[in-house]
Formats: C-alpha cells, sequence, structure tokens
C-alpha cells in the first residue's frame, strides 16, 4: 500500500512498485494461508505480541495485568488488547507498508524473540472475510499521543485521523472487521469463539471471548478481566501443579486424548529449556504403516502454528504424535509451518534423544510396556535399530522375527540355535520353513524391511551366535541320500521329469526329508529366476545392441532344484511309472503342487502348466475307472 514517489516521470528517478492490493489478497488467500480462518489467528498474534512489547515497558506489571478482548455478534468481529499500542508515527510506518513490521523496528529490535510474528503482513489476511479494517489505537510508549484511527480498504486506500483521548482511554489497539456476507463461515460468534480456543487455548496472556448477549459488553474500554467467556482458563497442563507424578501422568495422558482422539499407549514429557520447549509425546496404541508420518501439532509462545507439523521429530519416530509449545522455533511468514534452521535440526534431535531414553527405560524397568509397545511398533523400532547402535544393543533381543520355531526373539531363537540361517526373501523362507524345521534348522525369514541386515547383527548382542545367510547346497546337505538301489530303480522316472521341466530350468532330484507329508521341495532364489530370465532375453535378441548388453551382463544362472521325498508314498508311487506320458504328467503335477507351496508369483506358463496335469491326471483317473 506504500504510494508511488513524486515526480515519477523524471529521467532516471526512482521509482516505487505499486501494489495491486486485492491481486495480493488473491495471492494469500490461494497460496499462502491455508485457510480464510487464519484471520482471526492473524489478529490474535498481533494483540499478544502487543501485549509482550506492553510488559517489555513495564515489567514490573503483573502477567494478568494486561489481556485480550474478542466481540463476534455476527455483525462485526473485534479485537482488543491492552499492548502497546500505536503513534500516527507508527500507523504510517508499520499498517500502510506491506511487509514492514513494528516487531522488526530498530527500537524493540532487542525483544525480537518475544514476538510471534515479524513478517508484517499478518494484517492484510482480514481482507480474506471483510472489505474494510478499522484500527483505533493509543500509544503506551507515547503516552500524551493522541488516539490514532486507521481505515484500510481491500482497494488499496487508507485514511488516518487522530482523536482526542476519550475515544479510547487506555493504551492499547482495537481492530474492528466488518465481514463480507460470503465470509459468515468463519465470523459467526459461534465460530470466532471455537477458532479463538483452537489457536489460543494455550496463550499466556488472559484472552476472552463475548458474543454480545452479556449485559454491559461490547465497548472498547475495559481490563484484562472483563466480561466475556475465558478461551485460555488454565495454563497448558504441563505448566500446571499435580499432587502426585500419577495425577501428572494421568492429566497429560488425557490431555493428548482429548487433543488426538486416542488413548495414549504411554506419554512422554518433552522439555527442552535451551529453546524453551514444553510438551509432551503420545505413543500410537496400533501399528501405524511403514512411512507414514502423522503431523504434530506445535504451538509458538502459546499460540497454535500447526496440526500438521512433520518436521519437528525424525521419519522413524513415527510411532508418536506431539503437541509442543516453543519460544525460539522461527514460524514461516504463513505461521503454518516451521523455518528449517539449525535450531530446528537441533531440536529434532533432541526430541529424538528423548524418544530413545524412553524405550531404554520401558526396556529397563517396565517390560509389560516394552512389550505392548514392540507389539504395535517393531517396525519402527527395527528401523531405528539399524542405525542407533544403542537401541540396537538395547531391543534386539527383544525384536519378534518370523522364524523356523515360529514368532521368536532373535535371543531365545540363538539359545537354540548355535547358526542362525536368515533368508533373503519371503518367498523364500516359505520354501523351506517346513523342511529346515524338520531337520534342525535355525532359519529366521530375513525377507521383511530391516530383518535380514538387523539378523546379521546379532554376534554384536551375542558373540557366540553365528549368522549366516541359507543357500540351496546349506539345506539340500540336511536331506539324506536315497540309497543307489532305489535311486537306479527311479533313474528312468527321473529323466522323464527332468526332460518335462527343462523348460522352467529346473532339475530333478531324489532325497530322503521330514516332513513325510511333503512330497517335494523346490529350491528357487529370485535372483536365479531374475538371472534366467535375462539370460533367455538375451538368447532372443542375439545379434542386437540389447541382446550384446544383456549377454555382457549375463552370469551363470543355478538351476532351480525339484527335490522329491522318497518318504512320501504319492511320491513312491510316482517314481515306479513305466507310462512316459503318465510319468512327465505327474512330475509337472509335483512341480506345480511345489511351486504354490512356495507361495511365490507364478509365471504364465507355470499356472498354464499346473492346469494342463491336472486335468490329465483326471482324464486318466476317469480312463482308467471305465
Amino acid at each position: 500500500m506504500t504510494l508511488p514517489d513524486t515526480a515519477p516521470n523524471a529521467p532516471g528517478a526512482d521509482r516505487t512498485f505499486q501494489v495491486d492490493l486485492r491481486g495480493l489478497v488473491d495471492l494469500l488467500s490461494h497460496h499462502l494461508y491455508s485457510s480464510p480462518r487464519v484471520y482471526l489467528r492473524e489478529l490474535m498474534q498481533n494483540a499478544v505480541d502487543a501485549l509482550a512489547a506492553r510488559h517489555a515497558l513495564e515489567p514490573a506489571a503483573p502477567a494478568d495485568a494486561f489481556g485480550v478482548r474478542l466481540y463476534a455478534d455476527g455483525s462485526v468481529v473485534r479485537v482488543e488488547d491492552d499492548g502497546v499500542g500505536l503513534t500516527e508515527a507508527d500507523v504510517h510506518s508499520f499498517l500502510a507498508t506491506i511487509g514492514r513490521s513494528s516487531k522488526r523496528a530498530d527500537r524493540i529490535a532487542e525483544q525480537r524473540g518475544d514476538f510471534i510474528g515479524q513478517f508484517g503482513i499478518g494484517l492484510l489476511s482480514c481482507f480474506l472475510v471483510a472489505d474494510e479494517i478499522h484500527v483505533l489505537s493509543r500509544s503506551a510508549r507515547t503516552p500524551e499521543a493522541p488516539v490514532v484511527e486507521w481505515r484500510g480498504r481491500g482497494d488499496g486506500s487508507y485514511t488516518v485521523r487522530t482523536l482526542p483521548a476519550s475515544a479510547r482511554p487506555r493504551p492499547g489497539t482495537t481492530v474492528t472487521l466488518t465481514p463480507r456476507e460470503d465470509a459468515g463461515e468463519w465470523t459467526r460468534p459461534a465460530q470466532v469463539h471455537a477458532l479463538a480456543r483452537h489457536f489460543g487455548s494455550l496463550l499466556r496472556h488472559p484472552v476472552t471471548f463475548d458474543d454480545g448477549t452479556t449485559a454491559g459488553t461490547g465497548g472498547t474500554g475495559g481490563t484484562a478481566d472483563g466480561p466475556g467467556v475465558s478461551v485460555n482458563p488454565e495454563p497448558a497442563p504441563w505448566a500446571r501443579a499435580y499432587p502426585t507424578p500419577g495425577a501428572r501422568s494421568r492429566a497429560l495422558a488425557a490431555y493428548g486424548e482429548d487433543v488426538f482422539g486416542f488413548k495414549p499407549l504411554d506419554t512422554i514429557e518433552l522439555d527442552l529449556p535451551a529453546v524453551g520447549l514444553k510438551g509432551i509425546a503420545c505413543v500410537l496404541p496400533e501399528t501405524v504403516p511403514a512411512g507414514r508420518r502423522h503431523g504434530h501439532r506445535v504451538h509458538v509462545k502459546g499460540m497454535l502454528l500447526s496440526e500438521q507439523a512433520e518436521e519437528i521429530l525424525p521419519e522413524w519416530a513415527f510411532f508418536v504424535r506431539c503437541v509442543v509449545d516453543a519460544e525460539s522455533l522461527r514460524p514461516t511468514a504463513s505461521r503454518e509451518s516451521l523455518y528449517e534452521d539449525d535450531t530446528l535440526a537441533a531440536v529434532r534431535d533432541a526430541l529424538a534423544e528423548r524418544l530413545r531414553d524412553w524405550i531404554a527405560r520401558a526396556a529397563a524397568s517396565d517390560p509389560e510396556l516394552l512389550g505392548r509397545f514392540l507389539q504395535a511398533h517393531h517396525l519402527a523400532v527395527k528401523s531405528l535399530a539399524v542405525h542407533d547402535d544403542e537401541i540396537l544393543r538395547m531391543l534386539l533381543p527383544w525384536l519378534p522375527f518370523e522364524t523356523t520355531d515360529g514368532h521368536a526373539t532373535l535371543d531365545e531363537f540363538a539359545r537354540t540355535h548355535r547358526t542362525v540361517l536368515v533368508t533373503s526373501s519371503v518367498e523364500e523362507f516359505r520354501q523351506v520353513a517346513a523342511i529346515a524345521s524338520a531337520a534342525g534348522l535355525g532359519v529366521v525369514n530375513g525377507g521383511y524391511t530391516y530383518d535380514r541386515e538387523l539378523v546379521h547383527r546379532l554376534p554384536e548382542i551375542r558373540p557366540e551366535a553365528t549368522v549366516a545367510d541359507l543357500d540351496p547346497a546349506t539345506l539340500t546337505a540336511h536331506l539324506d541320500p536315497v540309497d543307489r538301489e532305489t535311486e537306479l530303480a527311479a533313474a528312468a522316472y527321473l529323466a522323464q521329469a527332468r526332460d518335462a521341466l527343462a523348460v522352467f530350468d529346473c532339475d530333478v532330484a531324489l532325497r530322503t526329508f521330514q516332513p513325510v507329508s511333503a512330497p517335494a521341495l523346490l529350491i528357487d532364489s529370485r535372483e536365479a529366476r531374475h538371472e534366467r530370465t535375462r539370460s533367455q532375453l538375451a538368447r532372443e535378441q542375439e545379434g542386437g545392441l540389447w541382446g550384446d548388453i544383456l549377454g555382457a551382463l549375463r552370469q551363470e544362472a543355478p538351476r532351480a532344484q525339484l527335490i522329491l521325498n522318497q518318504l512320501n508314498p504319492l511320491v513312491r508311487t510316482a517314481v515306479s511309472i513305466d507310462e512316459p506320458e503318465l510319468a512327465r504328467t505327474s512330475a509337472e503335477a509335483l512341480y506345480g503342487q511345489a511351486a504354490m507351496l512356495s507361495r511365490r508369483p507364478l509365471r504364465p506358463a507355470e499356472s498354464s502348466l499346473i492346469n494342463r496335469s491336472f486335468l490329465d491326471l483326471l482324464a486318466h483317473a476317469l480312463r482308467k475307472d471305465s
């Protein structure tokens, strides 16, 4: 709203940018502020900052001597404070120049830390709901100065005039808005009251609200304890005194439940005196999907800044939601998020350390709480343990893993199995779990996020334990060979089976293993399948550029292995089949059944083979019966 310099047409003369205020308000409403409701937060913020400046002038005054009063009756919205006020010069300088803030003026620069906003654009948010802003102010810094009235309009014009002292007997500022018809959603009395509580429930100065139904209200005078309903009747729950630690814990948990809508598994008090931060972290009672980050409720000097501030905690801390109030964190220009700077980074690290301390205390003194926490949030803890050696040493023995002995902790599992084998994928574990368990092998499913890496770090906690990746040779070495006579008798069938399954690069062998109910075991790693696919593509593209590239990458791919169980009655019957077609069909059926038991995705050719072998066996059975 700054006017252009006079005589702008002189050659080489400096010129001043002209501002289209309507365009600027549209920019604010669509890109800076998330909703028109922020107008009330900006007005309350300016009022609270004015109170902070007044207290700097009168430090001996009681903390509740000055306050903020809100009034809304459906026709006007008014915000009145007992703050430092403005002189006529201040009005011209700060209200009529976009981007200039009294909180950045040289004379109070040393108190900037006491103020919430410092960008000088907050008052413009009022144009989101009104076409005119009326300001009446009297300076406490210059008591002899007259009362000043400023009227700003959405077209960029404004007027200033001075009034006698009777227009405002006491120092402070009153801002009055006459809402537009389309702004009723945000300016109705009930909504103004709700917004005031939403934004200002933790403010340290007394704030009251009046809707005009109380006799004698609505004037521009009064004190902090004037008529109206208190917006912030109690201090923040962490700032109150409680008779016992248990009462304090219950009160904080009740506040967290009220704010977030869930009963916390536990509450963690947060206190960082260096930045004036206090608050609580509420541990979520249920599992959170990996990577989902909840927003946190952040207040700055009591004023609600954001309900979705993700940046206050590290990514791995998605098992808590926080509500904090801080003195030294810097808001962005919109006052709806935090400015990313060294202070915020230090706060994030310090809060992360508080969460680690809570996990350590639970591990040391409250196994029941730790168990409930890990049951819900073991993935979050595994994520942390991968990068935090202290958490690794503390909690790795407690974390659950899927093993051939069922779900167990590594500490329990390592007591039974001196050598712990770990698979590289879930499907590999499912292929071998039953056979490995029967053979006495201790295998851990390493296919889930973080699990394989954590299992390999077990010797750091239990030096006597040995950890190794499971490979087919390890498993097949624990399968007993059949005697020579049995193998010779089955040679013809095995040859037919190898020929039938050659299309899948699959070899066939005969062994004995437990459980007897398992007719066949298919050993085939994902890496081997990928390498065979690449080799097939290279053969199909041979001679071209792409074929040359694939050929250069090609390695000798290990073949899949279908291991038939000689102890299984069905296999003993199959290997004695002397009809070639039936032998091939039975081998295909055994391969298909083993592939399905591995629970890996079936290739189209495998699905076709399963269907075909089933129909062929059914047809053979029907012909035999007839």
